[in-house]
């Protein structure tokens, strides 16, 4: 039986991270997934080019039933910090939108960093090989593998959440909270699109590939971002971040508009310009081809904006600025890019990570029930949490 000082299962995001900080604090550390390349959520992130961070993480970007779990470990890992390493490898990176951080070429260069850290601090890495049980052995700790039995002073779990199964997403995280009596939240996808009723579904289907800017409101959460449509439904990052607060039944808002005040604007406009039609100005302030649609969809009748009354005008502005459907659903997990809930933080340590009754098990990044907005704050998570755990282990 191989021994360790640490046994991290996943090699993921905050699994590599933790282990290339505890194997420079000089322990023997195993870093184990089932997946055949490390980091596969890193590769496929940010269209391949992996949002690494956001330079304004702050606890306000998550969302978890313990809304100060999240704090201690953004606070001593901080997105500058990790901008530091990427530097010190020579990684290109863009800034895309305020704060947030891509690579400016390939995520394959994140994850060949992490992979070099590990090799530098010692850490052994075993793809392709399952871990079948975990059990205490007095005051270590037992894994069976696919190669053979483990022994660990401490285990470490990042394996994830639901999200994306066929990049080998599963529930093992989860089941091996329960196993040792924790709790674990309701699980959902989060950060993905929505589908619509049929009703809609062929109407949206013929602007499928637009995008537009709009603002969104869904229960408390209020965004201001692109939206994209598709032949299923509605995606983009608005309706991404939408989706984080979504409840099936509930209603999302859409403002079409959201740097113009349609009635103000339409009112001034049938003075001056009484002859403008009411088509023209829509195609004017939004892609022609949602213009048209918006005026079939309400059969608005083209007409002068002289002909139309103020009653007219605010029963057009009510549409622009806060156009309301019911998604039938969402995507699923197949797209989803994270998982909401997880392993009640409740008996996790917010410093070490440990099981507050079993010191010996830990759990990090996203199997935790603290989940990021959209833009970077997950990745930061998996950074700072993963850090944090191995400065304790």
């Amino acid at each position: 039986m191989k021994t360790y000082d640490v046994v991290i299962i996943g090699a993921g995001a905050a699994g590599l991270m933790c282990a290339l900080t505890a194997g420079y604090r000089g322990l023997r550390v195993h870093v184990i997934d089932h997946a055949n390349k490390a980091g596969k959520k890193i590769l496929m992130s940010g269209g391949g080019r992996c949002n690494f961070t956001n330079l304004a993480t702050s606890p306000a970007h998550f969302f978890s039933g313990n809304p100060r779990f999240a704090i201690s470990a953004l606070k001593r890992y901080t997105p500058q910090h990790f901008v530091e390493l990427v530097e010190r490898h020579g990684i290109d990176y863009v800034e895309k939108a305020p704060g947030q951080l891509f690579c400016a070429h390939s995520a394959k260069e994140i994850v060949a960093m992490l992979l070099t850290e590990c090799e530098w601090a010692g850490v052994e890495v075993s793809l392709s090989t399952p871990v079948t049980g975990v059990k205490r052995l007095g005051e270590s700790m037992q894994l069976a593998t696919a190669d053979g039995r483990l022994e660990a002073g401490v285990v470490v779990v990042a394996s994830g959440g639901l999200s994306i199964p066929t990049l080998g997403a599963s529930g093992f995280g989860y089941d091996l909270a329960r196993q040792f009596g924790l709790a674990v939240t309701e699980t959902r996808a989060a950060l993905v699109p929505f589908t619509v009723t049929s009703r809609w579904k062929a109407a949206l289907a013929e602007l499928s590939g637009l995008s537009c800017p709009v603002a969104v409101s869904c229960g408390d959460g209020h965004y201001r971002e692109p939206l994209l449509f598709t032949h299923r439904g509605l995606s983009g990052p608005a309706m991404l971040q939408a989706s984080s607060h979504w409840q099936p039944g509930m209603a999302v808002e859409i403002d079409w508009l959201p740097a113009v005040s349609v009635g103000e604007t339409l009112t001034a406009l049938r003075r001056a310009s009484p002859k403008r039609r009411l088509a023209t100005w829509l195609g004017e302030n939004l892609p022609k081809r949602l213009a048209q649609a918006l005026m079939t969809w309400q059969e608005w009748r083209d007409r002068p904006l002289a002909e139309l009354s103020n009653s007219d005008i605010a029963a057009i502005e009510a549409v622009l600025k806060a156009w309301r459907f019911k998604p039938a659903g969402t995507e699923g997990w197949r797209t989803a890019e994270v998982t909401m809930g997880g392993v009640d933080t409740a008996a996790i340590s917010s410093k070490t990570f440990a099981v507050n009754a079993l010191p010996q098990l830990r759990f990090i990044g996203e199997v935790l029930d603290v989940t990021g907005q959209l833009g970077g704050f997950n990745f930061q998570w998996a950074w700072a949490s993963g850090v944090a755990c191995g400065q304790a282990v």
